[in-house]
This record gives C-alpha cells, sequence and structure tokens, in this order.
C-alpha cells in the first residue's frame, strides 16, 4: 500500500525540516510512503528546507489558505495513487509516531476515514484559549452538518481511498476542517475517532487557528451552503 503524506505549509522553514525528518520510515502494511508538502507561497525557505528532506514540493504562487493547500494536497495524492493519504501539521504540533495507530483502521479495512482527536486523550494540556474554541467549532460544526464529532478542527487525519476520491472539498480557509466532517455525513463514509497527543510549544500555539478565527470559518461555511443552495436550484 502506498501512503502519502499531506503537509499544507507557510512560512514553516524554521520546523518543516524536522517534522520530515520525523516521519516513520516504515509502518507495517505500507509499501510506501510518500510526503508531500504544499508550499502555499511563503515568504521563507519552506520550499527550500522541504526539498531538502527530499519531501515532493507543490508551490503555490499566491498564498490560498490552509484549506486551498490541502485541497492541492489531495490532487497530488489521487495522482500519486496513493491508497492511503495522512494529513498533518508543519508546525511540528503533531506527534509523527502516532502515524501508525491513526493509519490502522485504514489498513485493516475498517473504516474510511480516521480523525485524529485531542479530547480523547487522557492528558490534555491545550491551552485554555484553544479548548474553549474548538469546542465552540465543534457545535457549529455540528449544526451544519448534523455529525458529531470531538475534535473537528484537528488537522491529523487518515483517508483511505474510496475518501480520497470521494470527498470534495471547496473551501479555503481553516473551514475545510468542517467540511471534511459535512462530507463524511454526506456520502455516508465511515470513521472512527483514534486519540493523539499535541506538542505545544511557544512556536506552534503562536500558529494555526486563533481564537477570532471562529468567525471567518463560521462565515465561510454560510457562503459554502449558499454557493451549495444556488446550485441546487
Amino acid at each position: 500500500m502506498h501512503l502519502v503524506v499531506i503537509i499544507p505549509a507557510y512560512n514553516e522553514a524554521q520546523v518543516i525540516g524536522d517534522v520530515l525528518s520525523s516521519l516513520p520510515k516504515k509502518i507495517t502494511g505500507i509499501d510506501k510512503i510518500s510526503p508531500v508538502v504544499i508550499d502555499d507561497n511563503s515568504r521563507d525557505d519552506t520550499k527550500l528546507m522541504a526539498e531538502q528532506q527530499g519531501a515532493l514540493c507543490v508551490h503555490h504562487p499566491v498564498n490560498i489558505g490552509a484549506g486551498g493547500a490541502t485541497i492541492t494536497g489531495l490532487e497530488a495524492a489521487k495522482r500519486l495513487k496513493a491508497d492511503i493519504v495522512v494529513t498533518m501539521d508543519a508546525d511540528a504540533q503533531h506527534n509523527p509516531a502516532e502515524m501508525t495507530n491513526l493509519i490502522q483502521p485504514i489498513v485493516a479495512g475498517r473504516v474510511d476515514v480516521v480523525l485524529g482527536t485531542r479530547f480523547k486523550n487522557e492528558r490534555i494540556n491545550m491551552p485554555f484559549y484553544k479548548f474553549v474554541g474548538n469546542n465552540m467549532l465543534n457545535i457549529v460544526t455540528f449544526l451544519f452538518f448534523r455529525l458529531w464529532v470531538s475534535d473537528s478542527q484537528s488537522g491529523y487525519k487518515a483517508f483511505s481511498r474510496r475518501a480520497l476520491h470521494t470527498i470534495k472539498l471547496s473551501t479555503c480557509g481553516y473551514e475545510f476542517c468542517s467540511e471534511i466532517i459535512g462530507e463524511i455525513q454526506k456520502n455516508r463514509l465511515s470513521f472512527r475517532e483514534v486519540p493523539i497527543s499535541t506538542i505545544y510549544t511557544d512556536y506552534s500555539k503562536s500558529k494555526g487557528q486563533l481564537t477570532l478565527n471562529a468567525i471567518n470559518i463560521i462565515l465561510g461555511l454560510l457562503l459554502r451552503s449558499l454557493r451549495r443552495t444556488d446550485v441546487t436550484h
């Protein structure tokens, strides 16, 4: 089986090399592991550092956001004929050693999607403002898509080949995380939540979603719903 690891990145030259070098070299049931970095028009040496670690690097000529970079990564995975796809953040907050547990339900053929969840870990070391913001977005995601998950905004996910070719994303901002939950519900994909740890450093806490981004996420989901309504009419 071919595993493609998608890492959207924007100005991550400081850590992207360490993230890539920490990826597992072998996983039981996997014949090939291909890291793919989506450089979302970084202003630093993200692309150079990624390529020095041997990753395939796709460069965006303009910055379009985490969702847009993920869409590019999923399309790249299709071209690489991936059997399993993992998405992870570029800021070193995810533990690459947990990738084996993340993909195992898909390797075993039990589910289509695995969602890494920080809220089912025995030790939740999430900053309070992130804890509140993420739980609020869990509720928002449920109200939009009628599917409850414990960590809708987690960037650490795994997809089967079926899910890769079924899920259709249209949002370029952070609302894409909620959109994925909607696609799982719409297409009746089977899923499982797997506990993950998160490595919070001063650097990683400065990246990713801010509490105020919740407003942008809600607006993005509203616009998505309006576009879908226009299409159906």
